[in-house]
């Protein structure tokens, strides 16, 4: 395959799936020998893109003010210098901006590829995700979701690439795992328990932390010595729904039994750390990425069923999917887990290799 110049397009490079997913498939285009474009607002993850071998271009292409629409004249130029042989959109602005820049003939213009990372809101400002000439979704979950709501959509142009875990990433830790318990508690006390709980998620309220606080009561209610990490929930200007969770945790006794911290990169020592990982979302998830991560690691995972998240669980453990908003047997089923772990996985697949090669296969498909 000849060598290709690929541009992705995403509001910032600082966290989260999208950005993720964004850097993944950056480092698999370098290593096959293409050129990698990323063009963004900027953010924390930039320096490691550009370590990899990918370009990167500021542009404020992600904020929803009617001044952005100067950037598609800004686009336009960018495309004509760098000559693409994909353009792919990873969010709805910038999907926008790019197909406002990419009116040109057909022969002269770049293959428009899109991704839908989300359970997007139906509409025509949505709809822009699925005029993409390969729509990538990243479970079946969205996929259904695509069809349902956009029932227009020709369902041969989509394509369901499920989001990639490297299981090097997140070796399989021993269970307990003194040291990543010793690393851990000495950073936040309150996690120096008998068993801990964690929940990885950014601080908003669908993901479910107040559940996971009415659990640790629960579990404290049975005799269990539980703690409850809540990592990546503090988060600046989420203070009053922090203040929220402190209240809830002081009211149901369990305050001293609670961390609440920042995100961080060590995502693979929290899990090694804990017992239990929950995902508790209160509206279906697009994929559920840490399911794929607690379960490379050792650790069991107690979600509810619905969403990618609950395709994930039915898949790889099935008991582990739980009726939503059943929190009866949230607590009966982690309560008997803490006691007696449930049979994992003896191993994943390299789901992260086998995303990138068909993402790039995507791309060669639409060239050749």
């Amino acid at each position: 395959m000849r060598r290709l110049t690929v541009v992705q397009l995403l509001p910032a490079l600082d966290s989260g799936g999208v950005e993720r997913s964004t850097m993944e498939i950056a480092r698999a285009l370098v290593a096959a020998g293409h050129r990698s474009v990323v063009i963004s607002a900027g953010g924390r993850l930039v320096p490691e893109l550009v370590a990899q071998g990918s370009e990167h271009i500021v542009l404020a292409i992600g904020r929803k003010s009617l001044t952005t629409l100067r950037h598609i004249a800004s686009l336009r130029r960018l495309f004509v210098q760098l000559q693409p042989d994909i353009v792919h959109a990873r969010s709805r602005l910038p999907a926008w901006l790019a197909r406002l820049a990419l009116r040109a003939p057909p022969a002269s213009r770049p293959a428009f590829v899109t991704t839908v990372h989300g359970l997007n809101s139906p509409g025509r400002y949505s709809g822009v995700m699925t005029r993409g000439e390969r729509v990538i979704c990243v479970s079946e979950t969205v996929r259904r979701h695509v069809l349902r709501q956009w029932p227009h959509t020709d369902p041969e142009k989509l394509v369901v690439i499920e989001r990639g875990v490297d299981p090097r990433q997140f070796p399989r830790a021993p269970w307990p795992d003194a040291a990543a318990i010793a690393r851990v508690t000495q950073r936040w006390p309150a996690l120096a328990g008998e068993k801990r709980l964690l929940l990885p998620a950014r601080g908003t309220r669908l993901k479910g932390h107040a559940t996971a606080i009415r659990l640790l009561a629960a579990l404290h209610a049975r005799g269990i010595d539980a703690r409850l990490w809540l990592l990546g929930a503090r988060e600046r200007g989420r203070e009053d729904y922090l203040a929220e969770l402190d209240a809830l945790a002081a009211r149901l006794g369990v305050a001293q039994a609670l961390a609440i911290t920042a995100p961080e990169s060590d995502v693979a020592g929290a899990y090694a750390a804990c017992d239990l990982v929950l995902q508790l979302s209160t509206r279906p998830e697009a994929f559920g990425r840490t399911v794929f991560e607690a379960l490379a690691s050792g650790r069991p995972v107690l979600g509810w069923d619905h969403g990618g998240v609950g395709d994930s669980l039915r898949t790889w453990l099935p008991e582990s999917a739980l009726p939503v908003g059943d929190e009866d047997a949230l607590a009966q089923t982690a309560a008997r887990w803490l006691t007696a772990a449930p049979a994992l996985p003896d191993t994943l697949p390299d789901t992260l290799a086998d995303m990138q090669a068909r993402t790039l296969k995507v791309y060669e498909s639409l060239v050749a």
